[in-house]
């Protein structure tokens, strides 16, 4: 038997409808919601399936970046590159801080069931996409904080700050 790792946490932004996208891209562009993610997730290692990654362009900074991909041969220069998220939970069980996943949808699906904390952004706006993160229940999960944020001149919809842990 394994020991499954600690400290996996997740951090998304989604819409009210649970949109996280549309033809590999973000939806919105709200600069508060960049800036707590990179507060969130700097230090830190951050897994992310091979489509999220195209659509950053670039590992992220400060970050020790794992790109899941089902090409054994893809390499890419500042990330590691994995061939599933069991593969990168394994070469992170040893860290003590925890690690971020963060996209696409399939990588969400995979890892809400071993995830510990979830750093959710709402935007307050149901969005058209083709691209959602997985439903989930609630009540599994109490919420440490929340805190919403009215528009402004630079971010255009309402949005809440929360982090959850599974009860």
């Amino acid at each position: 038997m394994t020991n499954e790792p600690k400290n996996i946490y997740i951090a998304v932004a989604v819409g009210e409808n649970f949109a996280i996208g549309k033809n590999n891209q973000l939806l919105w562009h709200m600069p508060a919601d960049l800036k707590f993610f990179k507060q969130t997730t700097s230090g830190h290692t951050v897994i992310m399936g091979r489509k999220t990654f195209d659509s950053v362009g670039k590992p992220l900074p400060n970050r020790r970046n794992i790109v899941i991909t089902r090409d054994a041969s893809l390499k890419i220069e500042g990330a590691e590159v994995v061939n599933s998220l069991d593969e990168a939970l394994a070469i992170t069980q040893t860290e003590e801080k925890p690690v971020f996943i963060v996209g696409g949808a399939e990588i969400y699906r995979q890892a809400l069931p071993k995830t510990d904390r979830l750093y959710l952004t709402t935007i307050h706006h149901n969005f058209d996409a083709d691209t959602f993160f997985p439903d989930f229940d609630r009540s599994e999960w109490t919420v440490i904080s929340s805190d919403p944020h009215k528009a402004d001149e630079k971010n255009k919809y309402d949005y809440t700050f929360e982090v959850l842990e599974r009860k």
